[in-house]
């Protein structure tokens, strides 16, 4: 299949011209990845497969944590293991996509079972969609060692993870991914159980609703059905808590909400206030009041509170999460000062004091984070409120 040398306009296009040029340009896309996916595999070669490549990748290609580590994975196991699934997306018959599922189905095989199921999924790949490509590269797994399938799932209940992903405004979802079926399932059952002794004839919520505030419920603590007190960081300015305006507030760790919704949090009969005085020209964190529920001193909050998250570009771990951590290490004369302090993830603190990693924070609170390949990224904890222009000077009364 050739390669576009000349995208016409599809507004001149018919109904079957447009299919056929989406697909000329989805084969040449297919194309460009295999050359990414080479690129990748030969950074974790020179980097002799470090852990901070899936951190470099992220950086540098805007991508989250999860999705790069994926992407490097499969890379590895493109150029090494699965020659000739990579060979199809050269051809523009697989997408990056699609040889991602291949490479996450194979991930348990040994190298020479992963080439014999590589060698019979040549021809069953084109012209399937992501599903079917799973479903086919798990079978072609399981049919090359037929013993294996024990260590399977050993290695994918091994691999069991809670992830945290973020949504639309005001909502998030939090999944236990590879957990044990028997667990799940029974998790399962506990759950939809309490949602029905719940659900009379005056509860307006629908089982739906119920199984997930009583799964959340059971995770803070409780019985089921009922609210807990937990911790998060909510950015509200005052006059969006009075009603004066609608400014969006912060969640730590979610990003923006609705003046609605962060009035109704903050208004709860267990929430907590703290007064932050702020810089009223940058906007940013100089103090905290101390008026609050078991109040707490020290850098430590200060520093928690100014960050909000972890500080590593494109990380978003709540800073209640993350380690406080020197940006100049203490036995290179770092100081422990919340000028010097920085929130970073349990992952990204152990990512600078690898070799080649460099982080230097600037007077304004400006992390720069400098990779082994010379890159740079800036990171600036967000001001708690746009900046605002200086009063003007007074006039002085006229002269007598």
């Amino acid at each position: 299949m050739a390669v576009l040398k000349e995208i016409p306009d599809p507004r001149t296009l018919g109904d079957e011209e447009c299919v056929a040029l989406a697909q000329a340009v989805s084969a040449d896309i297919a194309r460009l990845e295999a050359v990414r996916f080479r690129a990748l595999a030969q950074l974790s070669r020179h980097r002799e497969g470090a852990r901070s490549v899936v951190q470099e990748v992220a950086l540098g290609l805007s991508l989250v944590d999860t999705h790069a580590g994926a992407m490097v994975a499969a890379a590895e196991a493109l150029t090494t293991r699965l020659p000739r699934t990579l060979g199809l997306m050269d051809q523009g018959k697989l997408s990056g996509f699609g040889a991602m599922k291949v490479a996450a189905a194979t991930a348990w095989l040994s190298d020479e079972d992963a080439l014999a199921a590589d060698a019979v999924l040549e021809d069953r790949l084109e012209d399937k969609n992501s599903e079917q490509i799973r479903k086919a590269a798990g079978h072609a797994a399981i049919t090359v060692d037929r013993e294996g399938a024990g260590r399977r799932v050993e290695r994918h209940r091994e691999g069991r993870r809670l992830t945290v992903r973020h949504g639309e405004t005001g909502v998030a979802s939090i999944e236990v991914e590879d957990g044990p079926v028997e667990k799940v399932a029974a998790a399962y059952v506990r759950i939809d159980r309490e949602a029905r002794a719940l659900k009379t004839g005056s509860e307006t919520r629908t089982l739906d609703q119920l199984r997930a505030d009583v799964a959340l419920d059971l995770l803070l603590g409780g019985q089921g059905g009922k609210t807990e007190r937990t911790e998060v960081f909510l950015y509200m300015d005052l006059f969006t808590y009075l009603g004066v305006n609608d400014d969006p507030a912060e969640l730590a760790g979610h990003g923006h909400i609705p003046a609605t919704l962060a009035r109704e949090i903050a208004t709860g009969a267990d929430t907590v206030l703290r007064r932050i005085i702020t810089d009223p020209v940058s906007g940013q964190v100089l103090d905290l009041g101390r008026n609050r529920y078991r109040p707490t001193a020290g850098q430590g909050e200060f520093v928690r509170v100014r960050d909000r998250e972890c500080r590593r570009p494109g990380c978003h771990r709540p800073a209640q999460a993350c380690d406080i951590d020197h940006s100049v290490p203490w036995q290179f004369g770092g100081h422990t000062d919340a000028a010097d302090l920085i929130d970073l993830c349990r992952r990204d603190h152990r990512l600078k004091d690898e070799p080649g990693w460099i982080y230097r924070l600037a007077s304004d609170g400006t992390l720069t984070i400098t990779t082994p390949t010379g890159q740079s990224y800036d990171s600036t904890p967000p001001p708690l409120h746009e900046p605002r222009p200086k009063a003007p000077p007074a006039e002085e009364p006229p002269p007598f």
